[in-house]
């Protein structure tokens, strides 16, 4: 789940059944012994398409080439209806799909989504590429949901991101209007730019298109691995669709069990905690390598001193480009979801640092822009980039809004959302806090849907996986969805604070989640120790 540094919101789910179910081949089926395969009454039009699976292009179909060990990545499209409510009208969308094939025959599908909300997730199967166990009979299906990638897009005419470098900690009312003013263009945009597509971009629609695309991959149930928002995907599909539920795995999750704008409340904490309690005092530990702090601190302190110079004046790079200090902040939550980023975090502080001295030579000025402009190039400030997850144009960032903003209830107003950002500055969490009154949920006209109740009855077991120290979904809402949904297992990877764990390095996890995943085996509740911060470079 990238963090909310402008904005958030969620789906409704309805059980009304739709029509176009052939009944004789639900006679047959139960006849045999077992649900048809469409019991989910999906109109035929839908449910008699075919996956013409082929070889994936670039960029055509996939935005980067696949990574060694996933280059025979498939892809595929299919049609669903724009308005699940409405699915006779007509009105299609386009949903791209891929696969990587099982290295035996196939006797499952596996369907992977890496969060956001509505981060596309084609290339994702390529992150389970060296899971050689799961890979053995399962495929690994990935999918852009409606409205991102090369699925059927939305867009925001690029309002996103207008006003993104004035400093949410300057508290001057009229510095906090402007702030305000800029969320508000963007939110009207992103609904008017989106038309009559946007309010249709939501969990619930698309529970539906992925249970058409279990119908269209011939399986009985799918199995789930969903990372960060890919977890209240996968709980709400669980939810909506009990028999058709395999083995889910729940990966750095959200607080499904309850709104978007509650689960994404834990948000300033999480940051805050990894910034203080995880990074800094690893950046001071080599302190003879960066000279930022011998504590951490002293490292938070010399980062103020530097945030403050920026607030003086931004630095301009060769290109034209510029390091604010809100743009210092962003590129510090970007850095924090991922130890490996540690290290490119720590240089990056230490260039943006050289140019804000003025007893810097010129020369060290010069390598520091170019290494401060590289970076910004090289980190996707979604926050993900870990989980590998692409951007096509602005439809990601549409989609992060328009989803949250169309599930609610969304509460509040500008008012009362500059007063909590202000107390979340007051409790020592500036780093998202201080922006925390950027609610583009605030200025939506259509009223939200109302939420599902989440509460795991009927669900077979599915199994969270959380660090202790998870930045962008912290383990506080981990352990309330946990503790409401039953029939739910959770490992807790301790002295951890990665966001995405399953597939990341961390082999005594791999092993209890393919257990569970791929054997079936169930576990209790455990605890289970986390994989080391790196030794930098030159160390």
């Amino acid at each position: 789940m990238r963090r909310l540094r402008y904005a958030v919101v969620i789906p409704a789910m309805a059980g009304t059944l739709l029509a176009g179910f052939t009944p004789a081949f639900a006679d047959q089926a139960a006849a045999a012994g077992k649900q048809p395969l469409n019991s989910t009454n999906i109109p035929q039009q839908y449910a008699n398409q075919t996956l013409s699976w082929h070889k994936c292009a670039v960029p055509d179909e996939l935005p980067t080439a696949p990574p060694a060990g996933a280059e025979d990545m498939e892809c595929a499209t299919y049609k669903t209806p724009r308005n699940w409510y409405q699915a006779n009208a007509q009105i299609d969308l386009t949903i791209a799909v891929s696969r990587l094939k099982a290295t035996k025959d196939a006797t499952a599908s596996v369907v992977t989504n890496p969060g956001g909300p509505g981060a596309p997730g084609r290339n994702f199967p390529a992150r389970l590429r060296n899971q050689p166990k799961l890979r053995e009979h399962q495929e690994i299906v990935g999918f852009d949901p409606r409205g991102t990638g090369k699925s059927t897009n939305i867009t925001c005419g690029g309002a996103i991101g207008t006003g993104s470098d004035l400093d949410p900690r300057d508290r001057d009312r009229q510095n906090l209007n402007l702030i305000v003013a800029a969320t508000k263009y963007a939110a009207l945009s992103c609904q008017q730019k989106s038309g009559e597509l946007g309010p249709l971009i939501n969990t619930d629609q698309t529970v539906k298109d992925i249970d058409l695309l279990r119908v269209l991959l011939g399986r009985d149930k799918i199995n789930w691995v969903g990372y960060s928002a890919g977890t209240w995907m996968g709980a709400h599909y669980a939810q909506a669709y009990p028999t058709r539920t395999g083995r889910f795995v729940l990966d750095s999750s959200t607080e499904f069990t309850t709104t978007w704008q509650k689960s994404f409340d834990w948000q300033p904490l999480g940051f805050e905690r990894r910034w203080r309690q995880d990074f800094l005092p690893w950046m001071a530990k080599y302190d003879k390598l960066y000279h930022f702090g011998t504590t951490g601190e002293a490292a938070r302190q010399t980062y103020e001193q530097v945030r403050y110079a920026l607030t003086q004046g931004a630095v301009t790079l060769p290109d034209g480009s510029s390091v604010s200090a809100n743009g210092l902040d962003a590129f510090i939550a970007s850095s924090i979801y991922s130890k490996r980023s540690f290290p490119g975090l720590a240089d990056y502080l230490v260039s943006v640092r050289t140019l804000t001295q003025g007893t810097a030579s010129a020369q060290a000025k010069s390598s520091a822009a170019q290494k401060v402009k590289a970076a910004d190039k090289s980190t996707d400030t979604s926050g993900a980039q870990p989980l590998m997850v692409p951007t096509d144009g602005d439809s990601y960032d549409a989609s992060f809004w328009t989803i949250p903003c169309n599930e609610g209830p969304w509460t509040g107003s500008v008012n009362s959302a500059i007063k909590d950002s202000q107390k979340l500055i007051d409790k020592q969490q500036p780093l998202l806090g201080a922006g925390w009154f950027i609610q583009p949920c605030l200025f939506w006209k259509k009223t939200p849907a109302p939420l599902p109740v989440l509460n795991g009855k009927g669900v077979p077991p599915v199994l969270i996986v959380e660090s202790e120290h998870d930045p962008a979904t912290p383990i506080e809402g981990a352990r309330r969805a946990h503790k409401a949904f039953e029939n739910s297992r959770m490992l807790t990877i301790t002295g951890e604070g990665d966001h995405g764990i399953y597939a990341g390095g961390n082999a005594g996890v791999d092993k209890v989640v393919e257990a569970y995943l791929v054997d079936g085996v169930v576990p209790n509740d455990q605890s289970l120790p986390g994989v080391a911060l790196p030794v930098p470079p030159g160390a």
